[in-house]
């Protein structure tokens, strides 16, 4: 029952987030990555492939050939089959389709079966379109009605990497690009601007890796809202998660790790309406100058070995009810 109330829940953002603004994002990649980080996250937690393949209600078979056609293709390292089919798909079908042995061609050192399964499910998703059949089959990119405008992807990597070095710091380029889900290349662009602004640095112990003393998105900045967005929602799980490998399922009021939901009902002539409503932004001030406090210590003093304990805190605040309410939140 709570993992299904989580992943209802968790559908609702994904969707709110592919409709904000007007706009209407692409999420034919989504069911397949939720299926290979679910994988990989199984496989964290020490299951092997026969368990996990029961867990999904697939024999086995069936199981390793959906990972190996969603798994890094061999012949395009760094990107998943069938991200790397589309795209090639996608540059060379431009102007006219793309024959099949052509694609087999590019893709020689994968499985020619998993390559031809790969190119149905982007038919059958309606990413490609196909003519002809067999050998004589060509595909083509296929007219969608998302809409492909908005931010380039390289407005937002800078927010997301300097979120990402703060809280694995020291952090290599590799595990940002792992921990992101981002493209290698654009990582290292995004790392070299955060690095020519002195918003992170190369670490002293190793210079392969890289930190950052802090990451801070103004009030009212108009960039970077899709990272502050996903450092909640991480904060959120890390929080959770830290409760559950605990092995604990109460509370104790002593208690370093876990979480708190508070309820209010008031309305604007309640004597505590103020205090109710002002509860977000009393903690932001006092998080704000208790994290100010905190680095100006750090600046003067060394962390003893084996470094210092971090303290993640997210607090999230939604005020529903009359037009009045809503007009004065906004």
């Amino acid at each position: 029952m709570l993992i299904d109330a989580i992943v209802r829940q968790t559908m609702v953002l994904i969707a709110q987030l592919a409709t904000a603004g007007g706009g209407r994002a692409q999420l034919s990649h989504t069911a397949n990555q939720v299926f290979l980080d679910l994988v990989a996250a199984l496989k964290e937690q020490g299951l092997g492939n026969k368990v996990i393949a029961d867990m999904f209600g697939m024999a086995l078979r069936t199981y390793q050939t959906k990972v190996q056609r969603l798994s890094e293709s061999r012949t395009d390292r760094g990107r998943s089959l069938w991200e790397a089919l589309l795209g090639f798909v996608q540059e060379k079908g431009k102007e006219r389709a793309v024959p099949r042995a052509v694609i087999l061609q590019r893709f020689r050192h994968d499985d020619a079966l998993v390559v031809s399964g790969v190119l149905r499910d982007l038919v059958d998703s309606g990413l490609l379109y196909r003519t002809g059949r067999g050998d004589l089959a060509q595909y083509g990119v296929a007219q969608t009605a998302f809409d492909s405008a908005g931010p380039s992807p390289e407005d937002g990597a800078q927010h997301f990497v300097w979120m990402c070095v703060h809280r694995l710091a020291p952090a290599s380029a590799a595990q940002i690009a792992e921990q992101l889900s981002m493209d290698g290349e654009l990582v290292q662009r995004a790392l070299d601007a955060l690095m020519a602004d002195g918003r992170v640095r190369r670490s002293s112990i190793d210079t392969e890796r890289f930190e950052s003393d802090g990451c801070v998105l103004p009030l009212g900045s108009a960039h970077g809202w899709e990272a502050a967005l996903f450092d909640h929602y991480q904060a959120m799980v890390m929080a959770i998660c830290a409760k559950l490998d605990s092995g604990r399922r109460s509370a104790a009021a002593s208690d370093l790790t876990g979480g708190s939901t508070f309820g209010f009902s008031v309305w604007p002539s309640h004597p505590y309406y103020e205090e109710g409503t002002r509860f977000l932004a009393d903690f932001r001030a006092q998080g704000s100058a208790l994290r100010k406090k905190i680095a100006a210590y750090n600046e003067t003093h060394e962390a003893p070995e084996p470094g210092p304990t971090r303290v993640v805190m997210y607090a999230g605040q939604a005020v529903m009810g009359s037009e009045e309410v809503e007009e004065e939140s906004l």
